[in-house]
Parts: C-alpha cells; structure tokens; sequence
C-alpha cells in the first residue's frame, strides 16, 4: 500500500500498499543495518504493529474480511428490514381500509335496522288499519242483519212512493248507501293490499340487516386477522432495527480496525519513503546516476491486463475517497513476477494476515535523475530474498491472493524518491 493508501478495485491493492509500506519498512532498515538481517528487523517490526487479519472472501476491496464480513452482514439486515418495512406498510394500508370498511358496513347496518324498525311501526299502523276497516265491514253486516238490507227497503220506497218526488228521494238514497257500501269494501281492500306491501318490505328489511350483519362480521374477521399480522409485523420490523444497530457496531468496530491498521502502515510507508529519498539523494552524490534511462525504462511485471489504474476511487466499504497508489495485473494464481529492470530486493515479508499479503520491495537505483524503486504484493511466494541483485526479466516469484484480496493479481507499485508515481510512466 501506499499513502494515500491506494485503494485497488480490489484488496489486493490494499494488500500491495500495505505491502508496500512495511517493504518500505525493510528497506530502511536494510539502509542502517546489514541487508542480511533487514528482512528479520522487518518482520519483527511487522509482527508488532499488525493486525492478525484473514484472507478476504467477499467482493469488497481493500478492506479486511472481517470488515467485508461486517458490511455484507449490514447490507443483508437493511435489505431484510426494508422487506419488512414493506410488508408492514402494506399490511398497515389493508389494516386502514378494512377499518373504513367496517366502519361503513357499521353505518350500512345501523340505517338498515333503522329502515326495519319504521317498516316495522308502518306495518303495525297498517295491520290497525285493516283491523278497523273490519270492524267497518261487520257494523255494516250486523245492522243488514237487525234492520234488513236497506237497498231492498229503499226499492220498496221506490216501488211504493206516492208521487215522484218520493220515488226520486227513495232512489237517491239506494245510490247513497250503495256507495257507502262500495266504500267501506274498497277502504278494506286497500288496506289490505297496503298491508301485504308493508309485509313484504319488513321482510325485505330483514334480509337486509341479516346481509349487512354477515358482512361486517366476515370483515371483523378480516380486521382481526390484520391487526395481529400487523402487530406481528411492527415487532418483527423492530426486530430487525436492533439486529441492524448490533450489526452497524460490529461493522464500525471492523472498519475502525481496519482504518487503524491502515493508518498505522501509512505511517511506516511514509518513514520508509523517506529513507528512500535519502538513500537516493546519497547515491546521487556519491555515484551520480544514469540520467539518460527515463520514462519507459521499466518492463512490465507479469502478463496480463491492467485492472485496475492509478489513482482516486470511492472505497466501497468506507465511501470516502481513497488513493490507489498504483496498478493491478489481472493474472492467473501461479503466473510468474519478472524484476522490472536491475535492482536489489531490500524488503520481503507479509503473509495473509497482512493486508498486502506477501510483499517485495526492489531499489532499481538512479534513473532518469531519480531514485526508483518498485513493489509486488499479493504473491503466493519470492524464490529470491532480501540483499539478492536480480535481472530484468528474471522470474521472481508467482502471483497469488494473499492478505486483503479477492483474487489472483498483482499490485504493482512505482516510486521515484519515495514518492508514488503512475506506473504507466516508467512502463
């Protein structure tokens, strides 16, 4: 890694800054002690101020599997809650309508005894009506049968007047009573008639309430169904928000460790870049350097496409923007790392507990007016050791997926002075 500690699309980038950082460390050890005992001072060193991490597993970059880990499991519990709010509202929104429904099918219900309460009052109005027409008709029967039928008295009367007048008299009283008569039997008969309709609309009254009963108690039932599942729902959904709160604590105790660790081997990458710059600025002096080997002078690590590039991203964990202090190799596990250029290991170590993985530092001397030198993280194993001259070209190791990466690949980092610069320059 470098500081800012670039981040790659993939751990593998953290892997190779911290790599390179705690090379770096080697490598000013190397400058003040013998370069035989570098690599153990570095490791020491390393062992120290590390943190004990495992190989990450999930697609998250540039951060510890316990902090990738941290982040899915957060990731999960906001989708599970979401769900689950989403359930809730629709659950809460059904709970809404069944109770404007029962409340309608309570009004619905209270109008229809009403209306059979009047149709009720009507039909016993009704049935009084037709008990006096009754009683109409059997005056009328009665005093036919005392004071006999006074349509024949009045024919008599007709039949037996003296003089017109009279039997004009006579006759207007047979039309009166027949009228009369005809009156009380159709006063009956509508009566009647009413009375049947009255019948038939408490009857249809009753049908009505009974419905109306069946229905707001079918939606009762419903209402009950959803105020528990409501109910169920909102002690699931809180639940899940106290899942989710122990969740965000562990994943920022993760990321905290994760920031730390990383905090603390920016620090060394930065000491070790300063020993770099005094190394170079010492040689400089001493031996001056091949200032005509400039831009271009590198050749390429491994075989394979660039991945990943120098420079700014947007770590995935953190979401803060992050340096990725130089490029990825997307190459198989077990592909071999070729020396740059000519150059002399000055730091090794790591493993995948680091986040760089197993790491390699080379000091290529003065180019092009300034002190370069390169890194590798990420490899499966070096088969050359601190203090070793290696060639352009010369096999020095194979690319692996050790400390914070999700896969096989190289992180490759260039410095000039001890600063990082795009690889792309020297390639």
């Amino acid at each position: 890694m470098a500081g800012p500690f670039p981040f790659a699309n993939r751990p593998d980038v953290t892997h190779r800054r911290l790599g390179a950082l705690a090379l770096a460390s080697v490598a000013v050890m190397a400058l003040s002690t013998p370069l035989a005992s570098a690599e153990d001072d570095l490791k020491d060193k390393q062992k120290q101020v590390h943190h004990q991490v495992s190989r990450a597993e999930s697609d998250l970059e540039d951060s510890s599997a316990t902090a990738a880990r941290a982040t899915a499991a957060l990731h999960r519990a906001e989708a599970s809650l979401h769900t689950a709010k989403v359930r809730l509202h629709a659950t809460q929104a059904a709970l809404h309508e069944a109770r404007l429904r029962d409340q309608k099918m309570q009004d619905a219900l209270d109008e229809a005894v009403h209306n059979l309460r009047v149709a009720q009052h009507d039909l016993e109005e009704g049935r009084q009506k037709v008990a006096h027409q009754k009683d109409d008709i059997a005056a009328f029967v009665t005093s036919v049968y005392e004071q006999g039928d006074p349509r024949l008295l009045g024919f008599a009367a007709v039949a037996g007047a003296g003089d017109p007048g009279d039997m004009t008299r006579a006759m207007a009283f047979n039309e009166s009573y027949g009228d009369r008569e005809d009156a009380v039997l159709s006063a009956l008969e509508n009566a009647e008639q009413e009375l049947a309709a009255r019948e038939a609309q408490v009857e249809a009254r009753k049908a009505q309430v009974a419905a109306s009963r069946a229905a707001a108690a079918a939606n009762l039932v419903d209402k009950e169904a959803l105020e528990k599942k409501a109910a169920s729902e909102t002690a699931h959904v809180q639940s899940l928000v106290d899942e989710r709160a122990a969740i965000q604590h562990q994943a920022a105790k993760a990321k905290a460790a994760d920031r730390a660790a990383l905090a603390h081997l920016k620090a060394k990458e930065d000491h070790i870049a300063a020993l770099l710059k005094q190394r170079a600025a010492a040689e400089i002096r001493k031996h001056g350097g091949n200032y005509a080997d400039g831009p271009g002078y590198l050749s390429a690590p491994a075989s394979g496409p660039i991945t990943s590039p120098f420079g700014w991203r947007i770590h995935p964990i953190w979401h803060t923007r992050m340096f990725h202090n130089g490029i990825d190799f997307g190459v198989g596990c077990g592909q071999p790392l070729r020396a740059p250029a000519d150059g002399v290991v000055v730091a090794r170590g790591g493993g995948d507990w680091d986040p760089s993985g197993n790491y390699m530092f080379i000091d290529l001397g003065v180019h092009g007016g300034v002190g370069l030198s390169t890194s590798y993280s990420h490899a499966s194993r070096y088969i050359v050791g601190v203090g070793q001259h290696v060639k352009r070209g010369q096999t020095i190791g194979y690319v692996g997926d050790t400390g914070w990466a999700t896969g096989c690949h190289l992180h490759w980092t260039v410095k000039e002075n001890g600063v990082d610069v795009d690889p792309m320059k020297w390639l």
